[in-house]
């Protein structure tokens, strides 16, 4: 019941048909004991990928009540994809314009909350790509500029490409396999999207950073839909709010993927989410395309909770020291290098302000494991923050009595500190740095005591 969307469309008298109907059709024949049973074995539907209309789509309402009109141009869409849905031997097909009542919220909610795994146990879907007349228009086609269009085309088994005429691009039967190697090599080249992952994708939050730049360049009509997009590709779930802000709805989908504990989702660059308390968030996923840092295939997992204080987190913190500062021609900012006193030939290069000398600074670790010894294990080529932290005045104000030690039973009362240092923050606009530690190799690993393994608040 899950599996399949909420209504199909029959396409012998263009009807629709829900799950419970199905469900009676097929009761009979499905296989319920069968271990590699699959929803595509029985309930076989094509499915629809393409650019919107900007008028002009049948709706839910008009399709039920069988008022669509014949001579739109939606309408003759909708028609020419259930006459080749047909061709490709399926009872049924499936429409994102008219089979969603999205007069409902909670089927809309639950109908974008699916939309990637209905794509994926579909037998064919079919692409109608409204602007190419050969391959070589592809990469300025809009389809693949849309940000819906990026999970469709990863979630399905199988696709079909149709030109703007309707007619077949290939004559592949199956135009992702790996046979039709002009038609994957031009998706490649239009879409980012290596080969292995136009063929093999696997929804799963990892690999965040690459994953993130695939949707970079694309747009969505609202706003929230830039998150919502991506629910399936990175197998987490949100809850559909319209209404609520781009920033907003990102927020909600990075937050997901950090429980996940992958450190790739925090391998970005430029300015961070408006959050209102932590800059650990991009702002959208073009954060993503300006990453210079390749982080290796096979991360740890970290522990990642978001808190009123900042997104608690636990790294490896290596002391840095200031070595050098140089003032730069925009007045208040300074090159600074810093080296870190447990490895001098670790030096590391970023622009500051020029009360460098109130902070202390140190590098936190985040592609770090803990083994079963409870110690933590670094990658000779590993990555992490600058962080800083600066004194912080704690002057009494005036008139605040401090208490002595017989003022309370057995509390110890002590003198509050000349200076203090606030929490460790990571520096401001800066992301992920690679760091290689010369002495060990970069396949290699070594330990440091669980001393050096600290809670920070991004």
């Amino acid at each position: 019941m899950n599996d399949i969307p909420i209504r199909l469309i029959r396409l012998s008298d263009m009807r629709f048909v829900g799950r419970n109907d199905l469900r009676v059709y097929f009761q009979s024949p499905v296989p319920q004991t069968a271990h590699d049973y699959h929803p595509s074995h029985t309930v076989k539907y094509a499915i629809l990928s393409h650019r919107w209309l900007g008028e002009g789509e049948p709706t839910y309402e008009q399709i039920k009540l069988g008022t669509a009109s014949l001579a739109s141009r939606g309408y003759e869409k909708l028609k020419l994809f259930c006459d080749k849905a047909g061709a490709c031997d399926v009872q049924f097909a499936w429409s994102d314009t008219c089979c969603i009542n999205k007069s409902s919220s909670t089927e809309l909610d639950e109908s974008i909350r699916s939309m990637f795994r209905w794509y994926e146990n579909s037998t064919v879907c079919i692409v109608h790509l409204a602007q190419s007349e050969t391959i070589e228009d592809i990469p300025d086609d809009e389809w693949k500029q849309r940000g819906w269009t990026l999970q469709e085309l990863l979630a399905s088994r199988e696709i079909k490409l149709f030109n703007k005429r309707w007619r077949p691009m290939t004559g592949n039967t199956n135009d992702k396999s790996q046979r039709s190697t002009q038609v994957i090599k031009t998706l490649e080249g239009a879409t980012g999207i290596p080969l292995k992952g136009l063929w093999m994708f696997h929804p799963s939050p990892v690999r965040v950073d690459e994953r993130m730049t695939w949707a970079a360049r694309r747009k969505t009509t609202r706003v929230e839909d830039v998150a919502y997009s991506l629910m399936g590709i990175f197998d987490v779930s949100l809850q559909i709010a319209y209404g609520n802000g781009g920033d907003r709805a990102f927020c909600r989908l990075i937050k997901a993927i950090m429980q996940t504990g992958n450190p790739s989702v925090l391998n970005w660059t430029g300015e961070a989410a408006m959050h209102r308390s932590s800059d650990a968030f991009p702002r959208l996923p073009q954060s993503f395309a300006g990453r210079t840092l390749q982080l290796p295939s096979s991360l740890g997992r970290l522990e990642m909770t978001m808190t009123g204080l900042g997104l608690r987190v636990p790294l490896v913190i290596l002391p840095l020291s200031v070595c050098w500062t140089s003032e730069l021609h925009e007045g208040n900012s300074y090159e600074v290098i810093l080296e870190c006193p447990l490895c001098p030939t670790v030096k590391i290069n970023f622009v500051g302000f020029s009360d460098n000398y109130r902070h202390q600074f140190t590098l936190g670790i985040v592609n770090y494991s803990l083994r079963s010894c409870g110690l933590p294990r670094i990658s000779g080529k590993s990555a992490g923050f600058i962080l800083q932290r600066g004194l912080e005045d704690t002057i009494l104000p005036h008139g605040v009595c401090q208490p002595s030690s017989g003022d309370f039973v057995g509390l110890e009362i002590v003198s509050p500190p000349d200076r203090k240092f606030v929490q460790w923050k990571k520096v401001y606009r800066t992301s992920l740095i690679e760091v290689n530690f010369p002495d060990i190799p970069g396949g290699l690993f070594f330990y440091v005591g669980r001393k050096y393994l600290e809670i920070v608040y991004l």
